[in-house]
């Protein structure tokens, strides 16, 4: 069992939402990320969802598409994620950690370990790293049975997305796979993207319930303390991302940690406040 599970369910026993923020690996500056990390959890952070760079990110909007050009531009690839990773679990060994990228960075990975001959795959890797979970936003779920069993024969999940488009048959089929949480998608369209609706969250999550009995994160357009409680309302945990980068993408590095804390630390706070009304 990965640590996913037993900390959202320690959260949800308490009545209180996880807080996951998303960040990419290696920016604002490559060496920067397991301070990051660590910053965040400080602040309040249940879960860490760590960005793969990749060239042709097709569900990230602007923001994240930038932040990853960057990142791959100082050199960070799979690789150096699974550096900072490990990096992290030095001093924290208790919050979990998912990855959240595409299919050809993974499958790039393992081509080049059976080159050599290493035995390793991405999987045992990312495992031996620490990772807790894969969240591929390019697998389908009929399509990665062998890969989610693979996962959890190594102590990880497999997150899956749903959208506002998401039929009842996608649902049940990420039921069958998904494990750890799966995070709805609360937008049309790439992240950052669009004006969040809660009423249409809160008519969506329902839906989703019925055929998923995992926690339901949500994600795209929560930018602000307000946006992520009225979330919140329906949620079992708030994932924030774009703004996250928004925030640190200009900051001189001695006040990327203190100002993605900040941003946290309210947003805990309200979420927190609310759970005990």
């Amino acid at each position: 069992m990965s640590r996913i599970t037993p900390v959202l369910t320690d959260l949800l026993a308490k009545k209180r939402t996880a807080l996951i923020p998303y960040v990419t690996a290696g920016f604002p500056y490559p060496d920067i990320t397991p301070e990051l990390m660590h910053g965040m959890v400080a602040a309040g952070a249940n879960v860490i969802e760590l960005g793969v760079p990749f060239s042709d990110p097709s569900a990230d909007g602007a923001v994240i598409q930038k932040a990853g050009d960057k990142a791959l531009a100082a050199g960070i690839g799979l690789t150096q994620v699974l550096d900072m990773v490990r990096e992290f679990r030095r001093k924290d060994n208790d919050t979990p950690v998912v990855l959240m990228g595409y299919a050809n960075p993974v499958e790039r990975y393992d081509q080049r370990q059976q080159a050599i001959g290493s035995g390793n795959t991405f999987v045992r890797d990312a495992a031996a790293a620490g990772v807790d979970g894969m969240l591929i936003v390019d697998y389908p779920p009929e399509e990665c049975v062998a890969f989610a069993e693979e996962l959890r024969r190594n102590g990880m999940d497999l997150i899956f997305l749903l959208a506002p488009t998401s039929t009842e048959q996608r649902m049940a089929q990420v039921a069958q796979v998904a494990s750890g949480y799966v995070y709805y998608v609360s937008l049309k369209g790439v992240t950052g993207a669009g004006t969040l609706d809660t009423a249409a969250v809160e008519a969506m999550l329902p839906r989703i319930r019925r055929h998923v009995k995992l926690p339901l994160g949500v994600g795209f357009g929560i930018r602000d303390a307000a946006s992520a409680c009225a979330v919140a309302r329906s949620a079992d945990a708030v994932v924030i991302g774009s703004r996250i980068i928004q925030l640190i993408e200009d900051q001189p590095r001695e006040q990327v940690v203190p100002t993605a804390q900040a941003f946290l630390q309210d947003i805990r706070t309200a979420l927190d406040a609310q759970s005990a009304q």
